[in-house]
């Protein structure tokens, strides 16, 4: 009897201190997206110190200050955190749907789907880029379809789902090549969208990205208990009641929903579905309760700061924040998967 009581009072703790830490990282997690978006704010061509910024924000006045906070860098600095929440999400959503820690919204073929369909706008019918953003959005859309199909035989399983996506994701991208090949002349002004930017981003994409963003995570919260039992593996979801291929399907295209709007407004922006959560993961595990929430901050912060390191660095030249991101992010996710291996 006594040893069941002290095992149960260990367990409790064990849960206390569980707790004490998500929470800690959580506003950890929070805190870095605040300092973040106040070093946005702060950060380009002409610093400006962070009382003007505050200044800037909570007073309408026609001051210098004023301007360039307001109309170019906080939709820039908002329009990034939607972008990085979105991806992050879907990264991490992905990663328990395949049980892969390197899955992230490219293996679907989401981010080549959105491309191909963004490219085709951009080079052949340059007179609807209004169509753009739903343009992307469908296209990625429609390559997850085409992987679901492609790996259903009477369920589809993680192992076919990455084959098709990695699949079709090469083809999507030889076709990609082959539409800028072919039209080389107007690949100017496909390379910034392909590399990944925030130049040039302003309230009407805040005001696109804004409602794809609340609908997603609203319905990221109903799929949190079906996520937490995906992760366990098939049979054992199976065994607690949960309908596998239905809630697969389910994240699969939400996932699809919050890359393809990110990737319509931002380009292809890499990496953060690929590192924000494999990060997030070692340090709180795989419940997604905790896990989606410090994902989806995390993800906000790494894109806003990368975005203004990418403005702000190299000037006067502005830096893709995409290029950017690969080239910090490749050499950290390898250290983490040369870490992993040595443990």
């Amino acid at each position: 009897m006594a040893t069941t009581i002290a095992a149960k009072q260990n367990v409790k703790e064990a849960g206390i201190a569980r707790l004490t830490r998500n929470s800690a990282v959580l506003l950890i997690s929070a805190a870095l997206l605040v300092l973040a978006g106040l070093y946005g704010l702060m950060s380009g061509a002409i610093a400006i110190p962070a009382r003007d910024v505050w200044t800037s924000l909570l007073h309408s006045s026609d001051s210098e200050a004023r301007q360039i906070v307001w109309n170019l860098r906080l939709p820039r600095v908002l329009t990034g955190m939607l972008a990085g929440i979105c991806l992050a999400i879907s990264g991490a959503f992905l990663q328990g749907v395949f049980r892969n820690p390197l899955a992230d919204p490219g293996i679907i073929g989401v981010s080549s789907g959105g491309g191909l369909a963004a490219v085709i706008i951009m080079i052949l019918f340059p007179e609807h880029i209004a169509y753009l953003p739903i343009s992307a959005f469908i296209g990625a859309l429609a390559a997850a379809a085409v992987v679901y199909s492609l790996a259903w035989k009477g369920g589809a399983s993680p192992i076919r789902l990455i084959l098709a996506g990695v699949a079709v994701n090469s083809l999507l991208g030889a076709a990609m090549t082959a539409l800028m090949i072919l039209n080389s002349e107007k690949v100017q002004s496909v390379l910034p969208w392909m590399s990944g930017s925030l130049n040039g981003r302003s309230w009407p994409h805040f005001d696109t990205l804004l409602p794809y963003t609340i609908v997603g995570l609203i319905a990221s919260l109903f799929l949190i208990k079906t996520a937490n039992l995906l992760v366990l593996g098939d049979d054992a979801a199976k065994l607690l009641g949960s309908r596998v291929e239905i809630g697969r399907l389910l994240i699969i295209l939400l996932s699809t929903f919050l890359a393809g709007a990110a990737i319509s407004i931002v380009g292809m922006v890499g990496f953060v579905g690929l590192v924000v959560p494999h990060i997030v993961r070692l340090i709180v595990g795989n419940d997604y309760r905790i896990f989606l929430p410090i994902s989806a901050t995390c993800g906000g912060a790494l894109i806003i700061a990368a975005d203004t390191a990418a403005r702000s660095w190299f000037d006067p030249i502005e830096f893709p924040v995409g290029i950017l991101l690969a080239l910090l992010g490749a050499p950290f996710f390898l250290y983490l998967l040369r870490r992993g291996a040595r443990r």
